[in-house]
Order: C-alpha cells, then sequence, then structure tokens
C-alpha cells in the first residue's frame, strides 16, 4: 500500500482539484493546511508561496502548481487510465483543457473574485472586464459541451475534475446577482456538466476536506 501524499491546502479553491483526483484514485492522501503561505517554513516546500503543494514519499518527489500536479499523479497512478487518456487524440484533448483551466478559468474566476470581495476600492471598470471574462469562459464551456457529458470521451476525467472548485465558487462570487449574469437556462449544458461532477463521491469527499480547510483557518 502506497504511503499517504500530503497534500498542503488552504481553504481557497486550487487545491481541492488535487484532493478529487487522490480520491478518484484510491491513492491515499493527508491534508496538511497551510496557515502562512508566505512563511518561510512553507515557501521552502513552493517558494512561489501558493497551495497546492505536494510531497510524495513514495516517489521522494515535491510539486508545486495544481495543473503540474494533476499530471504527475495521473502519470504515476493512473495506469488503468481511469481518468486520462492513453489513445490520440484523447490523450492531447484532455491536456487541452487542462492548460483552458488554468490559463482561463483559474485567472479569470481568480480576478473577479478579487475585485467583487477582496480589493481594498471599488473599480468598476475591473468588476466589469472580469465578470465579462468569467461569463466568457462558461459560455466557452458551455458551447464545447453541447450534446456531450464530459469534455473529452464518454467518462470524466482529471481535466472535468480540475474546473471543479472554481465552478463551485459562482453562487459565492456572484451572490444574488448571478440569476442576472450567469442564468442557469442560458447555460444549462455547463450547469448540468457541474452537477454531474458535484454528485460524485470524490467531489464531495474532496468539499468536505475544504470545509475543514476553512473552518480551521485563522479568523481574520
Amino acid at each position: 500500500m502506497s504511503k499517504p501524499i500530503i497534500v498542503h491546502t488552504h481553504g481557497g479553491p486550487n487545491p481541492w482539484k488535487v484532493v478529487i483526483v487522490l480520491e478518484e484514485l484510491g491513492v491515499p492522501y493527508e491534508c496538511r493546511l497551510v496557515t502562512d503561505v508566505k512563511g518561510e517554513a512553507y515557501t521552502k516546500i513552493n517558494p512561489n508561496g501558493r497551495a497546492p503543494a505536494i510531497e510524495d514519499p513514495n516517489t521522494g518527489i515535491t510539486l508545486w502548481e495544481s495543473g503540474a500536479i494533476l499530471e504527475y499523479l495521473v502519470e504515476t497512478y493512473d495506469r488503468d487510465n481511469k481518468i486520462s487518456y492513453a489513445s490520440f487524440p484523447e490523450k492531447y484533448h484532455t491536456k487541452q483543457y487542462l492548460h483552458f483551466q488554468m490559463s482561463g478559468q483559474g485567472p479569470y474566476f481568480g480576478q473577479t473574485t478579487w475585485f467583487r470581495h477582496f480589493h481594498s476600492e471599488k473599480v468598476e471598470s475591473a468588476r466589469k472586464r472580469y465578470d465579462e471574462q468569467l461569463v466568457r469562459v462558461v459560455g466557452v464551456l458551455d458551447n464545447i459541451l453541447a450534446g456531450k457529458q464530459y469534455l473529452v470521451g464518454d467518462k470524466p476525467t482529471y481535466a472535468d475534475f480540475a474546473f471543479i472548485p472554481w465552478d463551485n465558487a459562482i453562487a459565492w462570487i456572484f451572490g444574488e446577482e448571478q440569476a442576472q449574469i450567469l442564468p442557469e437556462d442560458k447555460y444549462a449544458n455547463f450547469f448540468a456538466w457541474h452537477k454531474r461532477l458535484l454528485a460524485r463521491p470524490s467531489v464531495q469527499a474532496a468539499l468536505v476536506e475544504q470545509g475543514k480547510a476553512r473552518a480551521q483557518a485563522p479568523k481574520k
């Protein structure tokens, strides 16, 4: 039996895509809450001072950047291609969507969150820009998912799972404005896909762990 992989986490979205994939693959893991991502103890693990990072005692690797972590986990532990593909072109399409999540969804959803919830001033032009970009990304996914249950082929892959944590934050990001900005009936393919993924035991387990991390985080 593998030794548990240490996953350094916080309450935000990015660590939980890693936990979902570990759950899907049945790989043991241990979540460790990082309370100071810029502190010396943690920057020895991740010099960029962000979560997640992993330490895998089975191979000796320490790795940060969530996309790189997902690719490592799949290449190392998904030997039966449960949540990945070895076939062409599916293997590369799955990578394509992971990169879209990392370069498109994550940054735009993150900036929308920042300007709506955390920026010290109300900058309406920035808020409008990132609202529009978030909606644009959802629209791209909605079109891709027309007539499909998952992004690639007939099964959920690590690329699908990568989108879940930020998608799950939409209701919090927009609050009561969501119905106007991002109506579910207009983006039915996207929301059906998200709900389909949300029902998976792996996702529910990750959300429980995320809830624990938020509860344990120091109050500001």
